[in-house]
This record gives C-alpha cells, structure tokens and sequence, in this order.
C-alpha cells in the first residue's frame, strides 16, 4: 500500500508544506478520532471534482464504521457530495441522513482542513460515525464530543494539530489514560476517573474538580524545578500554544503530561491535559538500565580478568624454553583476542558489537608476529557491520589464528606481501575470505586432516559453536591461499 506523502503527490499538486501539515495531522488524529468515537478518512481532492481517501484512523473508543482498508479509494458526487461542500463552502458539513455500509449505518461529517499561512483548504476529513452501536451520552461521552468538536473548528483554522516538538512521539498519552478539561482561567471543569486516579497517585487527597491545575502540578512534584516547568507549560497552552510533553515524579508515581491549547473561535479558551500513570513503565525501565550496567560491568572485568592471564602468560614465557615460549606467546595472543570482544562489549547497552574495529585490532596484532625482515601488510575490504556476541566472540579467535598464520608462514623473511581480509554481509550470513600472495599451501594439504593446532581451533570453531563452514584452499588466479568462510546469523 502506497505511504500518504506517494498518494498525495500522485494524485494532488499540494506544496511540500502543505504534505507536511498533512503527515503531522495523520499523526496526531487519534486524539480527534478517540473523542468523535468516530472513524477519521483523510480526502484529498484530484480531478474533475473527485476525492481521494490517502489515510485513515479507526476510535479505540467505539466501533469501526468500515471493516475494510479505505485508504486509495476515490469518490464523488452524488454520494460523497458532502465533501465538495465542505471544500467549497469552507465549513464542517453536518447535515444529511445516515448511510449504510452493508449491515452497518453510520452518520457522514466533513471537516476542511487549513494550514496557518494559507488560505487554501488542502484537504477534507471525512468524520464517520458507526451508528449500530448508539448509547445514551454520559458526563463522559458529552465531554469528549465537545472537545472534538473544538478540535474539529481549529483543524479548519489550521491550529490542530498543535507544533511537533522534535524527539516526541505521538503515540502517548492517549485519550483513555486519562484527560483534564480546563476552562480560559485554568481551572479543571471534567477530568475522566483516570486522570483522577494518576493526580491520587501523585498525591491530591480530593477531586480536581475547580482546581488550578497548573498550581497543583506544581505544588505535587517532589523536584520544585520539575513541578514549575509543568506548571509553565500548562500555562503555555492556556495562551494558545502548543508545549512539549512533560513527566513529572511525586510520591513514588511517575506521570506523563501533554497540555493542547483549544482554540475553538481562534482564540484561547482553555486547554486539554492528558495524563498517563507511567510508574510501572519507569519501574522496569529502571530495572533494565540496572540489569544493562550489571552485563557491561561483568564484561569489563572478564576483560580485566583475561588481561591478567595474558600478563600471567606472557611472564611465564620469559622464563621458558624457546619451544614453549612460542606456545605460550599463541596462547597470550588468543586470550587477547577474546578480550577485545569484551572490551568493546563493556561500552554498549547491548549484547551486540561494531565488529570492524575489532577486526582492525586483531590485524594490527597479528602484524606483530611476522618476521621482522618481512613487511606484510593487513587490509580490510567490505564491513562485518554489527555482530551479536555469540558470534563476535568465535568468529574473533577464527579470524586471530587465520590472520596470524598467514603472517608467519605466507612470506619467507625478507619478502613483502599483503594479508586481504574481505567481508560481504547478506540478509542472514556473512562470507569472510582471508586471503594471500605467498607461498601456497603444501602438496598434499587437507584441512580436517591437519595436526596444527591453530587450524583445529578454527575448525571446531566455525563448524561447531558458529554452525559454518571453512574452505582452505589455494588462491586464484596466482599464488597465494584463501581461506573462506560462511558463517550463518542468528536472528535477533
């Protein structure tokens, strides 16, 4: 299905402002639609005097008018006539008889919608409401009808939706977590038995009911500089503007608040607050912040740990037999390798790494162990990307002992070779190839059959806890060998 903006510009001229005053009304809408208890269809006009429907919103408040997807319909007279009506004569349509949609009726609205800065109606919002499921109106269902009906006039001003403040999402709060209706002097004249449960929570022994809530915002916050920005910002949309969303913390209860002017008749007079109970959602943000700290805290010192038996290592080289100081160095250099993951590990906030940069280092190492005559030479070509740790960790000692056997045994000392490591990432696999221009590899050579204990570390490694498969096998065209990998990712 084609996005709003394709649609638009498809079937419409509208300028790039307008198609974005359009994107922030489609995402802000289920405010509107949620207090009509009413399906909201966005209706652009397009030739010869038809429509076309490029979005839609179903009320989490009450039954859907359609069942199916209206979204790139067209219409046009006679039965979608209301529509030009509302365009032309620039005002909400509210006359006509119900519908029927198959089994189900439902009553037609047209709202036109405006853009501050511009004259032009860009659009037209189709209001349908579902009438099988009609009930006798409460102090809820009148208050809501009568702020979407103040949402409604200021859509055709072009003051709803209100200014997007950049970082905020759209999805919270919403109409059912709970809405505080305030009059031009900020006083609470309804507030929904969720709204009066979240101020409980925060504190408020009686009703708010004639309370000034942005006083008593103020005064519930345990941060006195907390409580006076909430307090700024629901005096903010009592001017008539539109102030970011706002959490506020007292008594162990964590509450988000949304102030929206209403501006019926183009000026101010009143507000809508929406308040949303977040304090368990905080509780387990917490939690998962303190389980996040704990994992990169025990990365950090396996790390430390492992640099230590390196050290304890690389001491008890010094004081062995050339045959066993060679082994032990391999062994140094292998623990290092394996701290490298944890290093990397121990900055981020999640079991997953920038395996680049570790390949980079573990090359950088390997450099170290040529012949010092020699000059080999380690490139990378094509990214590794982000890996999951029970890959990077494995796929760090395959890459060590390849790397490393390729700088002591590709060049002969005094001769100057390059070492290519190459990366291509696929949709659900990674190919790796370690390649060289040096000797070869000798008549004969099988790798399962190889004594090497390096090239069994790799082995079981990649065939085993990576689920791979490892080719060695001579290079082509010229001399040299390639070892190739494919190593398959799990799914995250």
């Amino acid at each position: 299905m084609s996005t709003l903006r394709d649609l638009v510009e498809e079937y419409t001229d509208l300028a790039p402002a307008d198609i974005e005053h359009l994107h922030r009304l489609a995402g802000d809408w289920q405010l509107l639609s949620d207090l009509s208890f009413a399906d909201l269809l966005l209706w652009v006009p397009t030739a010869h005097g038809r429509f076309r429907c490029v979005a839609q919103v179903r009320p989490t408040t009450a039954p859907t008018a359609y069942q199916d997807d209206q979204v790139g319909r067209e219409a046009g007279a006679p039965d979608f006539a209301h529509l030009g009506i509302a365009r032309d004569e620039r005002r909400i349509w509210r006359e006509g008889d119900p519908v029927w949609y198959g089994d189900t009726p439902a009553r037609h609205e047209a709202i036109p919608v405006r853009r501050i800065g511009s004259d032009e109606i860009i659009a037209v919002v189709g209001r349908d409401t579902n009438l099988s499921d009609a009930r006798t109106p409460g102090k809820l269902e009148l208050n809501y009808l009568g702020l979407a009906d103040d949402l409604a006039l200021m859509l055709t001003q072009g003051t709803f939706p209100p200014t997007h403040h950049p970082g905020e999402t759209t999805s919270a709060p919403r109409i059912g977590d709970g809405l505080v209706r305030l009059d031009e002097h900020g006083k609470a004249v309804y507030a929904s038995p969720n709204a009066q449960s979240a101020y409980r929570r925060m504190g408020l022994p009686g009703d708010l009911i004639g309370e000034d809530l942005a006083a008593l915002t103020g005064r519930l916050a345990d941060d006195p500089l907390e409580g006076s920005e909430a307090t700024e910002r629901i005096l903010t949309a009592l001017d008539g503007q539109g102030p970011a969303r706002k959490e506020i913390d007292a008594r162990g209860a964590s509450v988000l608040m949304r102030a929206l002017p209403l501006l019926p008749e183009g000026t101010p007079a009143g507000a809508l607050v929406l308040v949303r109970d977040v304090t368990e959602v905080r509780r387990r943000d917490r939690a998962l912040l303190t389980k996040d700290a704990t994992i990169r805290e025990i990365h950090h010192r396996v790390k430390n740990n492992l640099q230590t038996v390196a050290a304890l290592l690389r001491l008890q080289a010094r004081r062995s037999v050339p045959q066993a100081r060679a082994a032990l160095e391999e062994s140094v250099r292998r623990v290092a390798s394996i701290a490298l993951v944890h290093e990397t590990l121990s900055f981020t906030s999640d079991e997953a790494v920038e395996f680049d940069t570790i390949v980079d280092r573990v090359a950088s190492m390997a450099g170290e162990v040529a012949a010092a005559e020699s000059k080999v030479v380690f490139r990378r070509e094509g990214s590794f990307g982000v890996l999951p740790a029970e890959v990077a960790t494995p796929l760090v000692m395959v890459l060590n002992e390849l790397l490393q056997n390729a700088a002591e045994h590709a060049y002969p000392a005094g001769e100057s070779g390059e070492v290519v490591v190459s990366a291509r990432r696929r949709r659900r696999q990674v190919d790796v190839t370690v390649c060289d221009a040096g000797a070869g590899l000798p008549d004969g050579f099988v790798l399962d059959a190889s004594d090497r204990l390096g090239l069994q570390i790799v082995r079981t490694l990649v065939t085993g806890e990576l689920r791979g498969t490892i080719e060695l096998r001579p290079r082509t065209p010229g001399p040299g060998t390639e070892a190739a990998l494919a190593i398959p990712l799990p799914r995250r």
